[in-house]
């Protein structure tokens, strides 16, 4: 009995070991400000998930832990036009490996541009 109870709390620890880790941020406008903080990724929430969204010489970067399900339904949906306005998104596994985003960009209306964001994030997940 002993050697099972030691068992599972070795495979509990391991589990924990193997979660993935994400930058995080929210509503940044350069990446290496976007890269000061990471997160550990909780289940069901297995990719980091990374938008850019561009208007005109505004630039918005977010970056969070995301189910796989949730990346890849945001990025069939992403679209970028002729200017290089729109949104794109990137989805990735493995740990820290959102770290790339987007370089300096433009603060003119970055608060609109998150709120609008923030919204239609939710309208996501709904």
């Amino acid at each position: 009995m002993k050697s099972i109870t030691v068992l599972l709390l070795l495979s509990f620890c391991c589990l924990f070991s193997d979660a993935l880790k994400c930058y995080v941020c929210s509503c940044t406008t350069t990446n290496d400000e976007c890269n000061k903080s990471s997160q550990t990724c909780q289940a069901p929430l297995d990719t980091c998930m990374t938008t850019v969204d561009t208007f005109g010489k505004i630039k918005v970067i977010v970056k969070y832990c995301a189910s796989a399900r949730t990346c890849k339904g945001a990025a069939s949906g992403a679209s970028v036009d002729e200017n290089g306005n729109g949104n794109q998104v990137t989805c990735c596994s493995s740990n820290l490996c959102n770290v790339n985003g987007a370089t300096g960009v433009g603060t003119l209306l970055t608060l609109a541009v998150c709120c609008s964001h923030a919204v239609l994030s939710i309208l996501w997940l709904l």
